[in-house]
């Protein structure tokens, strides 16, 4: 699997899209999850969902210090970097 950054954000672009009912390319990376109309279900559903895929813990709090696509997927790419390692 890859677990380049891009590759996750790609990733997590095409998940929420699909959970909110529009296309990945609407979802900007860069904006906050607040302003993208993330909510606490959709937050906890990203987190169960990237657990799963990648085997990274992320507890809501991380998503709280990562607020965007960009910075979760930096923090999911160093994670997963030091499982492998």
């Amino acid at each position: 699997m890859d677990t380049s950054k891009e590759a996750i954000v790609t990733w997590c672009q095409q998940y929420l899209a699909d959970l909110m009912e529009m296309p990945a390319s609407a979802i900007d990376p860069a904006a906050d999850f607040d302003r993208l109309g993330v909510d606490s279900a959709l937050a906890v559903a990203l987190l169960i969902e990237v657990e799963e895929r990648y085997g990274v813990d992320l507890s809501p709090e991380d998503l709280y210090r990562n607020p965007n696509l960009d910075a979760v997927a930096a923090y999911l790419h160093e994670q997963t970097a030091r499982n492998v390692a």
